[in-house]
């Protein structure tokens, strides 16, 4: 599989060097008026193809490189007139791209003081997808030349192409070292359309338009921001400009495809990327966003169709070959159809997946449609994948996705749990969190913005689960603290464009915060009528005033005095102590705590974690005060108080692997099987890969007379491929009698018999079973 650290001038041969392509002949005197020439076909050529008419751009591109190859000592100009041209026939033909590289690498080694080939050539490696290449020769070129805003702008397009908040500024620098540049406030328009300032998204379009009128780019962004936001009139008159510049304006179309998608409105997004490619079938964008978007929406055949013919105009977009890689292994996954559900996973993993996760969403469909008022189209589909890159290519069709799972409406995606080490994700709230966005999505017409959508489904997480969804972790409340935090109304930033590595993390906890306080202050309905201001086409300002009365500014104060509050013994901890010291005086305790308990000094150890509990009650983390005291009790014979300290824990820690498999076993030795069934449940939750596990649970289910249970995880066993199969499904067997599937048993003891005649405990069940129904 293609990834994106391939190097383009590895793969290719050719470097952006000057003199790569070798020794050049010396200038041939008199060559201007031909180099004139060149130019202005090519320039021609460019034009017919900005405008659709590829045959005759694709002719006149012909014409300028037949007559360069006739120019027997070619000068810088006739070097960019013959890379442009080469440029043009690329599609489809990969040794046109070398081609291009190459004349423009020869036109820089021509004339070393122009950077038109230079840029051209990195503009080159940038549209092949070859983003740190690009980067490295967009600063050598600032290097040179500090103010140069075409540098400025294709560096901005790096940041871009790479998710960096930097992109903003960087684009904003080049609009101000060249106010002319339309594409400067092209780029910022399509930023601020994808952080959903659509304001200033249509108005850099305007600004670009105002620049240049002929810019199909910025008349396609002002229409993609008047179909978000509702505005026809904007629409019709962006769509008619369009049509002036390109009759038939396929580029119109998928970038309000593009802005579809953005908004999660995938359907839609998919029955504007088929009337692009109606009006040009070979328009690589609108085949891919066609491609990738029908497979979202699960219409894998179209998918393949679209991205296979995308694939042949362009062998080097990563997205369409990744992709169609992806679509090879699908059919190797097996799938399980149970109820309103399909599971479509790896075929060692399917069943044992299935199991759990079924009933888990069934169990949450009831629950989400009584609470939104709304069904999502079934069978829901939940895709699950044991590589995590191919889930980040399921996902955004590059590889290197750190996200847990998506939802792209009734179509749900995660990596397995085997995907991750143990403790490092829980598979069972990730699933619930996915089908939470089908319903809120659903419910707000794919209008909800990613924060809120984000924040409703953590906090159905918690519902779902004890301990289940994000919680207030040290580094969260020293962000907060430091004021580091995103306001409400930019909390879509720290999704998109995150200022440092935790701040996506801390962006999902505090979006399901102000779902918290929205449900706390005006009651459980609010939220759903949050959701239906927005598919009524209000924007957040609009919700936010219809709903909660206030405007933007007064809700981020708002929610800054409830953050605050809430949290007003952990900030407390975290800005005190030692004046020298950052970490507050929650983190100098613990540290306290643990150096005397590594001296096995017992009490004061305890001492210190129970000073700093005192600070910091909610704090869940295994490195917790919590954590350490349900140790220290445990070690002293004092089960009731470990309990209580390691119910802390496993109440607020979705992955804690130890600390459940702890209050399991505290739980068994002091005789409360049910609660120690419930902590085993947890860790299934966690990994369900512990065959050890699976054992415990399904005898204390039969001890308790909870056959159904006992069943579930005898399957889970056998699913497992254990040591011993047939005597997992003679065990199987064993409670299927108990639950009363006879019948069911009968079948599990053949399958045993069948494989081993003598098996002899198998024969003696079988004929007991004789004459049971």
């Amino acid at each position: 599989m293609i990834q994106r650290s391939l190097r383009f001038a590895v793969a290719f041969g050719f470097s952006l060097v000057a003199g790569a392509t070798g020794c050049l002949d010396a200038q041939k005197p008199g060559a201007d008026n031909a180099s004139s020439a060149l130019t202005s076909e090519v320039a021609a050529a460019e034009a017919a193809l900005e405008r659709g008419d590829r045959t005759v751009a694709i002719q006149g591109a012909t014409r300028v490189v037949d007559a360069f190859e006739n120019i027997r000592s070619p000068n810088a100009s006739d070097h960019l007139a013959a890379g442009r041209a080469f440029v043009l026939l690329g599609p489809g033909n990969a040794g046109a791209v070398k081609r291009a590289l190459a004349e423009f690498d020869a036109a820089t080694a021509a004339n070393p003081a122009n950077q038109e080939g230079e840029l051209r050539a990195v503009n080159l490696f940038l549209d092949k997808y070859q983003a740190d290449d690009a980067r490295k020769s967009f600063e050598k070129v600032l290097t040179a030349d500090p103010q140069n805003a075409r540098a400025m702008l294709g560096l901005a397009r790096v940041q871009h192409f790479q998710g960096k908040a930097d992109a903003f500024a960087t684009a904003r620098k080049s609009s101000e070292a060249d106010p002319a540049l339309s594409d400067a406030h092209v780029l910022l328009s399509k930023l601020y359309l994808e952080s959903e300032d659509y304001d200033s998204a249509a108005a850099n379009a305007k600004r670009a338009i105002e620049i240049d009128s002929t810019s199909i780019s910025a008349w396609s962004l002002l229409g993609a921001t008047a179909w978000v936001t509702g505005d026809s009139a904007t629409l019709r008159r962006a769509r008619a400009a369009a049509t002036r510049l390109q009759p038939k304006p396929a580029s119109f179309y998928t970038e309000i495809a593009e802005a579809a998608v953005r908004q999660r409105r995938y359907a839609e997004a998919v029955d504007l990327a088929r009337k692009a490619v109606g009006l040009d079938s070979l328009s690589v964008p609108a085949l891919g966003v066609l491609g990738i978007n029908a497979l979202r929406i699960g219409a894998t055949d179209e998918s393949r169709t679209m991205l296979e013919r995308a694939f042949a105009l362009d062998a080097f977009n990563v997205w369409h070959k990744n992709t169609l890689d992806l679509l090879d292994k699908f059919k190797d996954f097996t799938t399980i159809e149970r109820g309103r559900f399909q599971v479509i996973a790896p075929p060692q993993e399917a069943e044992l997946l299935a199991l759990y996760a079924i009933p888990l969403l069934e169990a949450g469909y009831d629950s989400l449609a009584a609470r939104y008022r709304y069904k999502p189209d079934t069978p829901v589909r939940l895709e699950f994948y044991r590589y995590n890159a191919d889930f980040s290519v399921r996902t955004v069709g590059l590889t290197g996705l750190g996200a847990l799972g998506v939802s792209f409406g009734n179509v749900l995606a995660m990596g397995t749990p085997s995907s991750r080490q143990r403790g490092e994700g829980n598979w069972g709230s990730t699933a619930l969190h996915e089908l939470a966005h089908a319903f809120t999505l659903g419910a707000s017409g794919h209008r909800v913005p990613r924060w809120l959508s984000e924040g409703m489904s953590v906090l159905e997480e918690r519902r779902a689960g004890r301990g289940w969804g994000a919680d207030a972790s040290l580094p969260f409340i020293a962000a907060l603290s430091a004021g580091r935090l995103r306001p409400m109304s930019q909390l879509n930033d720290g999704f998109m464009r995150p200022r440092f590595p935790e701040e996506v993390q801390f962006s999902y906890y505090q979006a399901s915060l102000f779902c918290e306080m929205v449900e706390t202050q005006k009651g459980a309905p609010a939220l759903r009528a949050m959701l239906i201001g927005y598919r009524d086409g209000l924007d957040t300002p609009g919700v936010f005033k219809r709903v909660l009365g206030q405007t933007p500014e007064q809700v981020d104060a708002a929610f800054e005095q409830y953050m605050r509050g809430r949290f007003a013994k952990p900030l407390q901890a975290v800005s005190a102590g030692d004046s020298t010291s950052a970490a507050g005086s929650f983190v100098i305790t613990m540290q306290a705590g643990v150096a005397l308990l590594e001296r096995a000094s017992r009490d004061s150890a305890m001492m210190m974690f129970e000073r700093a509990r005192a600070m910091f009650p909610d704090y869940g983390g295994s490195d917790g005060p919590s954590w350490y005291i349900a140790r220290l009790e445990r070690d002293a014979g004092n089960i009731p108080a470990a309990l209580i300290s390691i119910s802390q824990v496993t109440a607020r820690n979705e992955t804690a692997w130890d600390a459940n498999m702890l209050e399991a076993d505290l739980r068994e030795k002091s005789g409360d099987d049910l609660g120690a069934m419930t902590a085993l449940e947890r860790l299934i939750w966690i990994f369900p890969y512990d065959v050890t596990i699976h054992t415990r649970l399904a005898a204390l289910a039969a001890k308790h007379g909870d056959h159904i249970r006992s069943v579930r995880e005898r399957r889970a066993i056998l699913a497992l491929d254990p040591a011993d199969p047939l005597n997992a499904r003679y065990e199987l067997a064993r409670a299927m009698v108990d639950s009363g599937d006879v019948a069911g048993a009968r079948r599990e003891l053949l399958q045993v018999l069948e494989k081993a005649p003598s098996f002899e405990k198998a024969q003696t069940l079988l004929l007991q079973l004789r004459g049971r129904s």
